[in-house]
């Protein structure tokens, strides 16, 4: 474990060597030296580093004693654990579980150490051998189901990418980063390298004390090399780290552990005010007795609130996040709360970060996670906190990750991590989330012919209230590039050409983890010169109501008056020969009236729509094969066939003659217009003229100025696929 393991993860402050000096020194010169109780006591005053050397001196001299063997081994083990040495822990753990010691933890520690090597499938093993000898702790199955969610997230790795930062770490141990200025061109963190103040050995791992050091960037972006922040007030021959800064950098919270001899105190926070180029006096923060380790503090934009990790009376067990708040910054900091149990765990949950938009970040090494300490963020949702969220690989790793900052609102900044890789114990890494690039383009072509289409316009909308044009080039392309399509924004493109229904598409970033160049393609359908007979409008003999269940054969028609709003078109309806020819005219016009008030109803304007009743006049003309079902048997029509009375005589029996004159009721519409401007003709309330076709009377022409068809190969509507609806 590094020496983060001593000051930043709380544990009680070591009582010096002397104390050990004095234990060694009372043993009697002429009876044999107990090893294992030298180790025993070193391992209770949390001096691991001594214990393992004692340890394997007593285990040296046992012989015969299997028990005792098997025990101290255990206690190597132990001691290599609350070091975070999980290398030596594991291979210490291992013979352990060989030896058959008695209590199964040693199976869960084991896997522990595995898991934090990152072999996730020996882990899973070790794990479920742990949960079928004690199948009431539920740390076997949730070490299991955290393994295999580890390689999962490896497998599948997050946008993040992090860099082991060489430029501030040395071989010794570097952690805990913090802004020192405003403009993020300063740097603390934690060190033990070579030149900190406290060069003496540290029991608890072994390496010297730490020191909090200082970079400044420079205009060019390059880092100075790293320089004691304040070597009078601040560093001190004890540990000092996990520092904090307020915007204004005049004022710093850190960690320091203080030592008495022959007395055990814990670490606590201080806080000390600038003073011209240094600091004053460091005072302390009460917040619990001196016998609880208090550390890592986290300070709120505004300065009201102070989160730390502390072990102190009423959590949940190891280390938990705290806070203490005030009403104003000239005020005294109130008594300290607990951020309860969806973040505190029985574990620890340590260096707390609350980012400037409230989101809190901090570590734990009990909640599911890699191995190790992870990095979870949680967000409060009213006056509680919701549940944390494990920021997976790479971000996390099997190791210890821990100590996240960020730069503002960017998704950059830097952690703390002692995975594999790095230079020295622990290291700094800096991170980045880079921004997801999208592009959108496509082509459009024409239908009938499938040849591209230049000079269409595209209109881009994005939900987040952009817009953008573009047109068509000569290979009928368009594109929208990566400044104008934007991550988490859905779009809605129309495209619109002189002679052809408009297209309408849509896409969308949300949810796309990656960058995309997204591809939406058009196909425009001409506008054709012929009526089209709209789908399955089929009427009752003597009937004009439109039925609730052909409705939706209205959508498609819907659809395209909204997606073209500069045409009118003409609803036309048609009877069978049956009744006189003036009932007809009259019954086809209330048919097709009844379809414009639908559409009306519908919200499309009134003066874009023209009903009009043809009668018995215009017999069908058959464009596909058609089939129709009455009284349960098909009959058959062949593409050409027109529907007339002398084709009906011909028919054999009275269904298929019946089936014939439900073909010619129907109901067609056709543009009459493609120039309509919305919103400067609409009268409400209002309906068309009602027109009704005499007897031996044609239907009025439709003005040839007003008809724009596409110049080449205009193809009608089909009857079997008659509306023509913009295609993707």
């Amino acid at each position: 474990m590094t020496n983060k393991k001593y000051i930043m993860k709380i544990g009680r402050i070591i009582i010096t060597s002397v104390l050990i000096s004095l234990i060694m020194a009372g043993t009697s010169h002429s009876q044999p030296r107990n090893y294992a109780q030298e180790a025993d006591k070193a391992f209770k005053l949390d001096q691991y580093s001594i214990a393992i050397d004692l340890y394997k001196k007593a285990y040296s001299k046992v012989k015969k004693n299997r028990t005792e063997k098997t025990r101290l081994l255990f206690m190597i083990a132990e001691s290599y654990r609350m070091q975070g040495d999980f290398k030596n822990a594991e291979s210490s753990y291992k013979r352990v579980v060989r030896a058959n010691y008695p209590d199964p933890i040693a199976i869960l520690y084991y896997a522990d150490a595995l898991k934090a090597n990152g072999k996730y499938t020996d882990a899973i093993i070790e794990y479920n051998a742990y949960a079928a000898k004690v199948p009431s702790d539920p740390r076997g199955s949730k070490g299991a189901e955290s393994s295999a969610l580890a390689q999962k997230w490896i497998d599948n790795p997050t946008r993040y990418e992090v860099s082991n930062e060489k430029k501030f770490n040395s071989r010794e141990s570097d952690f805990c980063p913090a802004w020192a200025d405003k403009n993020y061109k300063a740097l603390m963190f934690t060190s033990n390298r070579e030149g900190s103040i406290g060069n003496r050995p540290d029991d608890w791992t072994g390496a010297g004390y730490t020191d909090i050091w200082i970079a400044t960037q420079s205009r060019a972006g390059t880092w100075s090399t790293p320089v004691l922040l304040d070597e009078d007030n601040i560093n001190s021959p004890v540990n000092e780290g996990a520092a904090i800064l307020n915007d204004k950098a005049n004022i710093i919270y850190f960690t320091r552990c203080p030592v008495e001899k022959k007395k055990q105190l814990g670490c606590q926070i201080y806080e000390a005010k600038k003073k011209g180029k240094g600091w004053s006096e460091p005072q302390l923060i009460e917040i619990t007795a001196d016998s609880f380790t208090v550390g890592h503090p986290s300070l709120s934009k505004d300065e009201l609130e102070l989160y730390f990790s502390s072990n102190m009376p009423g959590g949940y067990g190891g280390k938990d996040i705290w806070v203490i708040k005030r009403t104003s910054k000239s005020k005294s900091w109130g008594k300290a709360e607990n951020l309860g149990s969806t973040i505190n765990t029985a574990g620890d949950e340590m260096y707390p970060y609350i980012r400037d938009n409230g989101i809190l970040y901090f570590s734990s090494n009990e909640l599911i996670g890699m191995g190790g300490l992870d990095i979870f963020k949680v967000e409060k949702i009213g006056d509680a906190w919701g549940v944390p969220e494990n920021m997976k690989y790479p971000i996390n790793s099997p190791s210890d990750d821990f100590a996240i900052i960020f730069q503002g609102n960017k998704e950059e900044g830097y952690l703390s991590s002692n995975r594999s890789g790095g230079r020295g114990n622990d290291d700094l890494y800096y991170f980045i989330k880079p921004p997801l690039i999208f592009t959108l383009s496509g082509k459009v072509t024409d239908e009938s012919t499938g040849k591209i289409i230049p000079k269409a316009i595209v209109t881009c909308t994005g939900s987040d209230g952009s817009s953008y044009i573009d047109t068509t080039n000569q290979t009928g392309a368009y594109n929208f590039d990566k400044t104008q399509i934007l991550e988490n924004t859905s779009y809605v493109l129309t495209v619109k050409k002189e002679g052809y229904f408009g297209g309408r598409g849509t896409e969308t970033t949300v949810g796309l983890t990656q960058s995309t160049d997204l591809v939406l393609d058009f196909v425009l359908t001409p506008i054709p010169v012929k009526p089209i007979v709209l789908p399955e409008i089929l009427y009752d003999l003597d009937k004009w109501e439109l039925k609730p269940q052909y409705r939706d054969s209205l959508n498609g028609l819907y659809e395209t008056l909204v997606n073209n709003e500069n045409i009118t078109i003409e609803l036309g309806s048609h009877t069978d020969s049956r009744a006189s020819k003036e009932y007809n005219y009259e019954l086809s016009q209330k048919r097709a009236q009844s379809v414009v008030d639908y559409l009306i109803s519908k919200g499309i304007a009134p003066d874009r729509l023209v009903a009009k009743g043809y009668g018995e006049d215009v017999p069908r003309e058959l464009e596909t094969d058609k089939v129709v079902i009455y009284n349960g048997k098909p009959y058959h029509f062949k593409k050409g066939t027109v529907i007339t009375d002398e084709f009906i005589a011909t028919l054999k029996t009275n269904d298929e003659k019946e089936a014939a004159h439900q073909l010619n009721r129907r109901t067609t519409f056709r543009i009459l217009r493609t120039d309509y401007v919305p919103g400067t003709q609409i009268t409400p309330g209002k309906k068309p003229e009602i027109q009704i076709i005499k007897e031996n009377e044609n239907p009025q022409p439709l003005p040839e100025e007003n008809i724009k068809p596409n110049p080449e190969n205009v193809k009608p509507g089909s009857e079997q696929n008659p509306l023509p609806e913009p295609k993707k």
